[in-house]
């Protein structure tokens, strides 16, 4: 199915306004010095600080996300969109709105700063809540969709042969997720990997502590353009790598 003609200027248009900036980007970098800019001593210490806060987060989205989107499905009635609403609002939240958010809560002032022994904020704890907190709800809506999708037939064909809940789980419905679960970590980690807005404002910038990438290609944009300009196309050139990885096994399933 192709569509009217009408709709192939519209889908160039919106090639070109992604195309454009990414072209634009590749214009500025400085080939000839773009390895001695990205191994530079900031460069690496900022994106080693953001690939390992990076995993733990996406680690988190499945401890975390996975029976959250199992609850939401099994969940009926009004309740339901209210909670599904509240769990996607860090999708549309402004950033320093949910940075804000997070300071309220886990600050050494917050809702939990006290029980906490002190605030997390301004730590590298911190930033893999802020990472965790937006990434969250690319696993949650992946793990949602793949439940909504299935019948629940084989789960209820182990059930009556006499397996238990936590089995039919584990042997059947887990292992049939498994294309939406890699889905959902890969975007989660694409999504982590390129967080700023909550980062900047709930961990602050600290140099190696909580300055990810992100916030180095920031602070450099205007005292050293091309190193901000190589270190986004190594950001780039990732996240476009993980969602191609994303979305390989929904092409091979179909």
């Amino acid at each position: 199915m192709t569509g009217p003609r009408w709709l192939a200027p519209l889908a160039a248009l919106g090639g070109l306004l992604v195309l454009l900036p990414l072209a634009g980007l590749i214009a500025r970098v400085e080939w000839t010095d773009l390895w001695s800019l990205v191994t530079s001593e900031a460069s690496l210490t900022a994106l080693g600080l953001s690939l390992r806060t990076s995993v733990v987060a996406t680690v988190a989205t499945l401890v975390l996300g996975v029976p959250l989107g199992f609850v939401l499905h099994g969940m009926r009635g009004p309740l339901r969109g209210l909670l599904r609403a509240v769990v996607l609002a860090p999708l549309v939240l402004p950033p320093v709105v949910g940075g804000l958010a997070l300071l309220y809560a886990f600050g050494r002032r917050g809702l939990l700063g006290e029980e906490l022994g002190g605030s997390v904020a301004f730590t590298t704890l911190a930033v893999v809540i802020a990472q965790t907190f937006v990434a969250m709800p690319f696993m949650v809506v992946s793990v949602e969709s793949a439940l909504a999708a299935r019948s629940g037939r084989h789960e209820a064909i182990a059930g009556t042969l006499g397996a238990s809940r936590t089995r039919v789980l584990t042997r059947v419905t887990l292992p049939a997720l498994g294309p939406a679960l890699a889905t959902g970590a890969v975007l989660a980690f694409a999504r982590a990997l390129g967080e700023f807005g909550a980062t900047l404002t709930f961990a602050g910038s600290l140099e190696g502590v909580t300055r990810t990438a992100p916030l180095e290609i920031y602070l450099v944009r205007e005292t050293d353009p091309a190193a901000a300009a190589a270190l986004s196309l190594v950001l780039v050139a990732v996240a476009i790598g993980v969602v191609a990885l994303a979305y390989r096994p929904l092409r091979g399933a179909a």
